[in-house]
C-alpha cells in the first residue's frame, strides 16, 4: 500500500474514530489510469497511484470518509432499487449521494474538495436522503466517480471478490454500535445524519412492553394522585361545624378502558399479537384485580367485556376502520373511564382533538403501522410495539 494512503487513513480515522472498522475493512487496489479513487461494491478501495501522488493525506483522508460513507449508507444497493443503470442516472445518482453524504461532514470540515456536491448546490434542503435529490435535485456533471460501491454499476476492474452482502451488514452493525458509544461518551461528538443512520440501523434494544406499562402505570398514578371534594361522604371533621355541611377529599379510583381494532386491516398474527398486550398491560400495569373493560372496534363498538384475562376478551367486526369512534364510545361509558388505551395497525383516522380529561395511550403495531400512510394523534403518547 502506499504509504500516504496509509497515512490517509490514520488521518481519517482520527477525525472519525467510530467509522475505523469500515475504513480499515478496505483492501486496497492499485488502479493505473482510472483517475480516480473509487470503492466497489464489495468493499475495495482502487486507486490511480497518480491521483495519490497528486493528493495531499488531508484530501486524502476526506475522501476516504466520503467512499466509507457510500459503503455504510448501501448506496450501490439503493441505486439498484431505483434502477439506476444508465450513465446519466449514475452520475446523477452519485451526485445525490455525495450530498447525502456531505452534508454530515461539512460541520467538521470533511467534505471532499474533488467530491464536493452538497444539498444546497443541488437546489434541495439539507437533512434528506439521496432518493429525495436524486428526484428533486439540479442537475450538474458528476465531480468525481465514487466507483460501484456508490451508484451498484459494475467498473471494470472491480474485485471478483471481497467483503459480501451478509458481512456487509455485520461491518454496518458495529459501525452504528460504535456511534452509539461515541455518541454516549462524549454527547455532539457524532453529525446527527449519522446517528439517525446509525438508530435505523441497529435493531431496537428497548423493551417496549416495559415502555407501554410504565406509560400506564404513570397515567395511572398521575389519575389516582388526584383529588378533589366530595359532598358523597361528610368530612371527618363536620362535628365541628353542624349547622355546615362540608365536603370530604376524596382520591379517584382510575379506571381503564382498552380499544381493541378487531377491523379487516388486523389479520390473525396482528390479532393474536395484540391479545398478548391486552394480557402485557392487566399484568404488568398491575390491572389484572380491576377487570378492565375491552372494547372490540372497527368503524362501530361491537363487543364491550371486562376482563381480567385476555382469553376474556369478546372480538367481533372486520370491517373498516375507525378509533375515533372506539374513543368516542370509550369515553362516554360510565364510570367514565381516565385512561384510554388503543391497541391498532395504525389504518386509521384520528379524532383532531383529545377527549376532555382522558389520557390516551396509543399501542401501534409495527408491522401493521409502516404501512399505514395515517399518523397516531400528537396529543396522545404513542408506544411503537416491535414484532
Amino acid at each position: 500500500m502506499d504509504p500516504r494512503l496509509a497515512a490517509a487513513r490514520v488521518w481519517a480515522t482520527s477525525r472519525m474514530p467510530y467509522l475505523a472498522s469500515a475504513i480499515f475493512a478496505c483492501d486496497v487496489h492499485s488502479a493505473p489510469d482510472t483517475a480516480t479513487v473509487r470503492v466497489d461494491s464489495t468493499w475495495q478501495l482502487h486507486a490511480d497511484p497518480e491521483v495519490i501522488a497528486a493528493t495531499s493525506v488531508d484530501e486524502l483522508g476526506r475522501l476516504i470518509i466520503h467512499l466509507t460513507g457510500h459503503l455504510l449508507r448501501d448506496h450501490a444497493s439503493r441505486a439498484r432499487s431505483l434502477g439506476v443503470e444508465a450513465e446519466n442516472q449514475r452520475g446523477r445518482w452519485n451526485r445525490a449521494g455525495d450530498a447525502e453524504i456531505n452534508d454530515d461532514l461539512e460541520a467538521g470540515g470533511l467534505v471532499p474538495e474533488v467530491a464536493n456536491d452538497l444539498p444546497g448546490g443541488l437546489g434541495c434542503e439539507p437533512g434528506k436522503l439521496a432518493e429525495h435529490y436524486y428526484e428533486r435535485g439540479d442537475d450538474g456533471p458528476r465531480r468525481w466517480d465514487c466507483g460501484s460501491g456508490a451508484d451498484g454499476c459494475a467498473r471494470s476492474g472491480d474485485a471478483r471478490s471481497g467483503i459480501g452482502q451478509r458481512q456487509g451488514e455485520l461491518l454496518r452493525l458495529g459501525v452504528a454500535a460504535e456511534i452509539h458509544a461515541a455518541e454516549a461518551q462524549l454527547p455532539g461528538t457524532v453529525p446527527g445524519g449519522w446517528l439517525r443512520w446509525a438508530e435505523e440501523v441497529l435493531p431496537s434494544r428497548i423493551d417496549w412492553r416495559k415502555i407501554l406499562a410504565a406509560e400506564v402505570r404513570s397515567a395511572v398514578a398521575a389519575v389516582a394522585g388526584q383529588v378533589d371534594y366530595s359532598y358523597r361522604r361528610p368530612s371527618r371533621r363536620s362535628h365541628l361545624t353542624p349547622e355546615v355541611i362540608t365536603p370530604r377529599l376524596e382520591r379517584p379510583v382510575p379506571d381503564v378502558v382498552i380499544v381493541f381494532d378487531t377491523s379487516g386491516s388486523m389479520h390473525d398474527d396482528l390479532l393474536g399479537r395484540a391479545l398478548s398486550e391486552v394480557e402485557a398491560v392487566l399484568s404488568r400495569a398491575g390491572l389484572r384485580g380491576q377487570r378492565v373493560r375491552v372494547l372490540a372496534v372497527d368503524t362501530d363498538v361491537h363487543a364491550i367485556s371486562r376482563v381480567s384475562s385476555s382469553r376474556q376478551v369478546k372480538l367481533g367486526g372486520g370491517g373498516g376502520t375507525d378509533m375515533g369512534a372506539g374513543i368516542e364510545a370509550a369515553v362516554t361509558l360510565r364510570p367514565r373511564p381516565s385512561i384510554v388505551i388503543v391497541l391498532t395497525d395504525g389504518f386509521t383516522p384520528w379524532p383532531e382533538l383529545p377527549p376532555k380529561g382522558v389520557r390516551v395511550i396509543v399501542g401501534l403495531l409495527k408491522d401493521g403501522w409502516l404501512r399505514s400512510n395515517w399518523q397516531p394523534p400528537e396529543w396522545a403518547r404513542t408506544v411503537l410495539i416491535e414484532p
